[in-house]
Formats: C-alpha cells, structure tokens, sequence
C-alpha cells in the first residue's frame, strides 16, 4: 500500500488536487492519503485531509507577513510529520511559496522519497533561478500548460505535460447559448482592488460605446454578492444608476457564451472566456508601485497566459496607463462592429486552447503518479 502525502494551500489548488486524488485511487485503490487541503479534497479522501486552505490561501506580500508566526509552525509541523510517517512520495500542488520551500527542508533532512510537483508555478515569468534548485529536490514536474515541459527538462528536471483541467470543466459547463449581436460583457475580476480599479472605467466606456451603438446592451459579471453589492454603489457615486440593472452573480460562464464582445481582467477569467470563445480584450491596472516593481521582477513580453501561450498577441492588452475608458471603448467597439475581426478572434482562442491537451487532464496526471510510485 502507498502511502502519500499531499499539500494544497488555496481553493483553486484544492479543486485540483481532489480531481488528481479521485483519478488516482482508481489506479491505487489501496492509497493512503494524509496531508493539508480543503474540503474538496477531504471529500474524496476523508479526514486524512486537514482543511487548512481558508486561512493559508492569502494574498499579498504584507498579509503573509502577518502570518508568519502560523506559517512557520505549519511548516515545521508537516516537516516532522513527513519525516515521521516516510510516505513513498509527497505531491506539492501549486502554492510555490510553501510548496517549494517545504521540498528543500525534506531533502536538507534527509526524505528519500519521491518529492512530485502537481500545476507548475510560475516561475518562468519571474523567478527563473528558482528551476535549478527545483530540478535538484523534486523527481518529477507535472505541468499544464505544454510550453513548460521544454522550459523545465533544460534544467533536467522530468516533467510530464497532462493538460489543463479547464478543458474538462468547460464542456460541463457549456450551453447552447447564441451571441446576442450588441451584448458586451464586462469582467472586472474577483478581487476588491480589481473591481474598484476596472468598473468604473467599464462605465464610463459603455457612455462613449452608448453614442457610437445606441443599441447596445452591458452585462457586469461579479464574482459574488458581496462584490455585486459594492458594485452597485459604485454606479450611484458616478453617477450611473442604470448600471444596476447590469450586474449578475452566478452568470459568468453563461455570460462568456452569449456576450458579443468584453473585456476580462488578467487572470484565470482570460482563459475561461478563450475556451468559451469571447471575443474579448484583457485590461490591467494595479497602484503604480505594484507595476513598478513587478516590471522589474517578470521577464515575460505579454501579460496574458493566452498571448503567452501563442507566442504572440491574440488579444488585445490595456495595460495600466494605456488603459482608459476611450481606448477600452474603441478596442470593444472594434470587435463589434467589425465581424472579420471577431471571426478571426474567434479561430485564434481555438487554436490556443486546441494546445492545452483534451479531455482527461487529471487522468493523466494521475497516471503520471502512478508510474512514478
């Protein structure tokens, strides 16, 4: 029987980790499983599990900083643990600033075991250095996006691509929707900061989309109720209380389908809508000492993870100063009005999400395991 141990640290990592663990018993029936996760993965595999994913999944440099003191006994807990209990193989999912930092303290303690890494992290956009260091304590890398199989064998660390899970999620989700000619669908992302930054230029860009297409209609998709409710405050304050009618909770992937053209901010939602077919720009905008110093830490030519894929710009990027409400006006106006530009769009997110594998992402992953162990 094999025993692993698994470490998740955010909501998203949870979700992935229990679609690895339900492939995976199907092939290791007999596996125990222990470790930190969420309830996602708890469901699958029980109280092995400890659910830990609603205080470690922060964000931000100065909010982990406040957490130290935590951070430091769960480490050194799940360190011992580790040692302890001598799983054949620990699977660290995502969560990098955890993750790889508990791989170098296993290997510096003497685990022999295998050390597997499950939804790279990102360091090709910004921490290069990092990969010799990981292809010296891990014994494979499974990865999701193709181009990063390349990236880590030069550094001879094994890695595996099994596609990304996405392309499972969305053929649940998707629905025999028609684009609705004139809708445009606004994406302001899942974060506070995001949505105080993005909506109100989303606003003022429907005014100047309003007097070039009278006809057309805006749909705002908000990550929850919670933000929903902010949002709708924010149409009072500028003056546009129309804008309340707008907003839905619950809709997103619908929306996706049915919207003629948007605008989503950088993030997860950039790939979401690539695989529904959204015609849409990626808008971006952060307090300038974040981009200041991000600039200067990510080495990469383009912001979205679709662009990146292609190599190129698929779609259109506003990116801080050059995003204000006339040119997110004219880049949606454009993919209105011009039905080439749509259509083209359109076979180009095709061909980008047509390289991420298809079906059966967690299969393979679980595969991948499995042959290691």
């Amino acid at each position: 029987m094999n025993r692993i141990f698994i470490i998740a640290g955010e909501v998203s990592g949870d979700t992935h980790a229990a679609g690895l663990l339900r492939e995976l018993q199907l092939l290791e029936p007999d596996m125990k499983v222990i470790g930190l996760g969420g309830p996602k993965m708890r469901e699958v595999v029980g109280e092995g599990v400890e659910d830990w994913v609603e205080t470690a999944g922060v964000v931000g440099l100065w909010e982990v900083v406040k957490m130290y003191r935590y951070f430091k006994e769960k480490m050194d807990a799940v360190l011992d643990s580790i040692l302890d209990q001598k799983p054949e193989a620990v699977i660290l999912v995502d969560y990098p600033g955890f993750n790889l930092r508990l791989a170098k303290k296993l290997r510096s303690a003497g685990y022999k075991g295998r050390i597997l890494y499950y939804i790279s992290p990102q360091v090709w956009a910004w921490k290069k250095g990092r990969v010799k260091t990981m292809a010296q304590v891990l014994n494979l890398m499974i990865c999701i996006f193709p181009f990063e199989k390349e990236f880590y064998e030069k550094s001879g660390l094994r890695t595996e691509f099994s596609g990304h899970p996405m392309v499972d999620r969305v053929v649940t989700l998707k629905r025999d929707w028609k684009r609705e000619t004139g809708l445009v669908g606004w994406f302001p992302g899942s974060r506070l900061n995001e949505v105080r930054r993005l909506f109100p230029l989303m606003m003022e860009a429907a005014k100047i989309i309003k007097q070039t297409m009278p006809g057309a209609r805006f749909a705002v998709s908000a990550a929850n109720e919670a933000l929903a409710g902010f949002m709708r405050n924010m149409t009072d304050e500028h003056g546009m209380p129309e804008a309340k009618r707008w907003i839905e909770t619950g809709t997103v992937y619908d929306l996706m389908q049915r919207c003629q053209a948007g605008a989503v901010a950088s993030g997860t939602a950039t790939l979401e809508a690539a695989c529904f077919g959204l015609p849409y720009t990626l808008i971006y905008n952060v307090s300038w000492p974040t981009y200041v110093i991000g600039k200067l830490v990510v080495k990469i030519k383009h912001l979205g993870i679709v662009n990146i894929l292609a190599q190129r710009e698929v779609v259109k990027e506003l990116v801080q100063g050059e995003l204000t409400a006339q040119t997110l006006a004219e880049a949606t106006l454009e993919l209105l009005t011009n039905d080439a530009r749509r259509e083209q769009l359109q076979q180009e997110l095709a061909a980008v999400v047509a390289t991420l594998g298809g079906s059966g992402a967690y299969a393979r992953a679980a595969q991948a395991v499995h042959e290691e162990l």
